[in-house]
């Protein structure tokens, strides 16, 4: 049993960028025909749905399912444009669950959303490939995946011209994200079958990723430092993380380990290790701490500093894991890019990330 079917049908010729089109005909951009997979059974419509669309958000399904472009297909109807008269498609809620077997029509507007996955060549620092996944060197500045205000230009667009069997991997094989101005290592599927296991090592907290940050504050050196702050949504500003108390409100359990390589002059070298992987966790968790990440004015900095540096001074400097694929030790080393490197040698830090051990 397939877990999708598509097929593409006339645009028009016209580019639109929302739901608001005088002509809802106009705008659509192509008809997918989904069926229900054993995995999917007993799932929420919504969920179900967004799995085999893994380009779109779940919203944007739920947005679609609004405008009655979301059909139950019957037996025996070959097409949405096949569907009897009468059809409610808006009756069709995103919290029913759905069964193995169950066929839906999608009909998909054209948006900027999904106008987003199209291949964009860049060059790619590709520190290790085989047949199987891809070890990523992202630089700052690069964001991973489209979203809101970046629908081009990402590493996502970047992976779809590398390779062109990356279009058959949900979100083009990527597993875990980086923040846009953090720099440093990922790994990349290049099947769905090596991202499924990928996860599952990244959900077993099997997966060791290590990152070196500047921060503000003195820290005594080889002190270690447990971190365990759940993180929410802040309160007073969405775009922002937050610590926050689960008692009152909502939030994930969130652990980091931290550790401090050299200090001097109100400013330390920590390196970072997470053990959970939550939206902006190192800089979070160091903020709490009163030793916020240089340069990261969200989150406490103040200002560029020396160096001008003009983005949160943090590296994902070495990534480990278990090949999914024979089990053998995999290690990756990337070390300080040239501008972190040279605002830690203009405040006086000293470092050496080859020599830190790996964690047990």
């Amino acid at each position: 049993m397939t877990d999708t079917k598509t097929a593409i049908i006339d645009s028009g010729g016209e580019d639109f960028l929302d739901f608001t089109a005088q002509n809802p005909e106009e705008s659509i951009l192509e008809e997918r025909e989904i069926e229900i997979s054993m995995q999917a059974h007993g799932k929420r419509l919504d969920q179900a749905l967004s799995e085999c669309l893994p380009e779109f958000s779940r919203s944007f399904v739920q947005q679609l399912m609004q405008e009655g472009l979301v059909l139950e297909r019957p037996a025996r109807v070959p097409s949405f444009s096949s569907m009897p008269n009468g059809s409610t498609p808006k009756s069709l809620k995103a919290s029913g669950k759905v069964k193995a077997g169950m066929r839906f029509f999608v009909r998909i507007r054209q948006t900027e959303q999904t106008q987003a996955f199209v291949p964009q060549a860049m060059d790619l620092d590709v520190v290790f490939e085989d047949a199987h996944l891809r070890v990523i060197n992202k630089p700052a500045g690069l964001v991973v995946h489209p979203a809101a205000g970046h629908w081009s230009g990402t590493l996502l667009n970047g992976l779809l011209a590398l390779d062109e069997g990356a279009k058959f991997v949900p979100r083009a094989g990527i597993v875990h994200r980086l923040d846009k101005d953090t720099s440093g290592l990922m790994v990349v599927a290049k099947s769905r079958e090596c991202m499924d296991r990928l996860i599952a090592l990244i959900t077993r907290r099997e997966m060791k990723r290590e990152y070196v940050c500047l921060a503000h504050g003195a820290w005594q050196e080889g002190q270690r430092m447990e971190i365990h702050h759940a993180i929410g949504r802040d309160t007073r500003n969405r775009l922002k993380m937050a610590a926050v108390d689960l008692a009152h409100q909502t939030g994930k359990v969130a652990h980091t380990s931290c550790v401090c390589l050299s200090s001097l002059n109100q400013f330390s070298l920590i390196y970072c290790q997470l053990h959970t992987g939550r939206t902006h966790q190192i800089r979070v968790h160091l903020s709490a701490q009163h030793h916020p990440v240089f340069a990261d004015t969200m989150y406490g900095a103040k200002g560029t500093g020396e160096g001008g540096l003009k983005r949160q001074a943090l590296h994902a400097f070495r990534l480990s894991f278990e090949h999914p694929f024979g089990g053998e030790k995999k290690v990756f080393f990337s070390d300080l890019p040239k501008d972190l490197s040279q605002v830690a040698q203009s405040l006086g830090l000293s470092y050496n990330l080859v020599n830190i051990p790996l964690p047990a």
